[in-house]
């Protein structure tokens, strides 16, 4: 009997991901100092206004700090979906004398003109019922409501948002760019499972509004599509097909003598190692191209050294990866090679050619 209770309460729960405990508790601390800096800041700006700060920013922080993905709590959906609140809060509150009647038709009207709008933010509902419930402090501010305290908590809570969330590594706001670099068309692996075109009209038939963006489905999609071919396991590993005799440049070499080994190979970019063996950068022709056009500039003529021109960040795999692990960078990415590491010691690379030998001889295999 307990045993069924528990089923039925599931049925409760929702569908949601519980985060581990790191991000839960940043998403606390997140809405932890929102909130107070926001409040001290709005409190700074207008203390002698009863009204400096309102109860929807609670809400508000909720979103932006523990679901910035979500649609909802884009800045757009913030500003526009407070402003529209607040003005139909305070016109309700003006020309409506019952408060029921007052506070019910002001969230109809906000959820209506928010999803007409595209900027549906659900705290903005109770927005409109400040601006009708808040009593004589709130009436007397009239229409000066929607400014403050309502767009100045929101902007302020807004941007300590956006620096808290790129603090820790988030993205937000959430940029809708496109999951190929080079151009509009689907991605590779999209050409051959599911494309941007076939979510775009089955969304386009739902009737009910969805917490995801189209671009992050994209993703999750793709990424669902690569873990189902992990069930496809390639049995090579990156030891088994990395080139170990590899031309490399030296951060301390002249950009002149890179520029002479990449006449060497027919390849777009090189590794870069310290004289200590250590991978430490890459260096690709166009920065060479870029820094020849930039060579009679002043500002820049003391950069004479591959690490003045170089790229720091590289992305590498170890000798026993699975060859499967690095697909996703050349076909969705395009790299011309990826260097292999071990303790941090470069120890061969991997082409685009070396993979396209690899998938042949599988392909043979099977």
């Amino acid at each position: 009997m307990f045993h069924m209770q528990l089923e039925w309460l599931n049925t409760l729960k929702p569908n949601f991901k519980v985060l581990p405990l790191k991000e839960r508790m940043l998403c606390g601390l997140g809405a932890l100092l929102g909130l107070a800096l926001s409040s001290l800041i709005s409190w700074w700006v207008l203390g002698g206004i009863n009204a400096w700060y309102i109860a929807p920013m609670g809400a508000s922080s909720v979103l932006l700090f523990a679901v910035p993905a979500s649609p909802l709590a884009q800045p757009w959906n913030m500003v526009v979906g407070n402003i529209i609140a607040g003005i139909i809060g305070v016109s309700c509150a003006l020309y409506i004398p019952n408060l029921t009647e007052a506070f019910s038709i002001a969230v109809a009207l906000s959820i209506f003109l928010m999803m007409t709008t595209d900027s549906l933010h659900p705290p903005s509902g109770a927005v409109a019922i400040t601006a009708v419930l808040g009593g004589d402090v709130v009436h007397q501010l009239g229409y000066y409501f929607i400014a403050y305290p309502v767009l100045l908590n929101s902007g302020v809570l807004l941007c300590i948002a956006v620096v808290f969330n790129r603090l820790i590594g988030r993205q937000y706001p959430q940029v809708a760019t496109q999951l190929n670099r080079r151009s509009k068309d689907p991605t590779p692996t999209q050409k051959v499972t599911i494309q941007p075109e076939d979510i775009h009209r089955v969304l386009a038939k739902e009737t009910q509004l969805l917490d995801i963006s189209e671009y992050d489905l994209q993703k999750l999609i793709l990424k669902a599509q690569a873990q189902a071919d992990t069930r496809f396991q390639i049995d090579l590993r990156c030891q088994d097909i990395m080139s170990k005799d590899v031309l490399c440049l030296y951060d301390d070499e002249d950009i002149q003598v890179a520029l002479e080994k990449f006449k060497q190979i027919n390849l777009m970019s090189l590794p870069v190692l310290n004289r200590a063996g250590n991978l430490c950068g890459t260096l690709a022709l166009y920065e060479v191209v870029e820094w020849f056009q930039k060579a009679t500039d002043l500002r820049t003529s003391w950069q004479d050294q591959v690490k003045h021109i170089m790229s720091r960040q590289v992305v590498t795999v170890q000798p026993d990866q699975a060859l499967q692990d690095l697909i996703p960078y050349f076909v969705e990415r395009s790299f011309n090679y990826i260097p292999v590491v071990e303790n941090k010691v470069l120890v061969g690379i991997i082409s685009r050619a070396d993979m396209i030998a690899a998938l042949y001889r599988q392909l043979q295999h099977r």
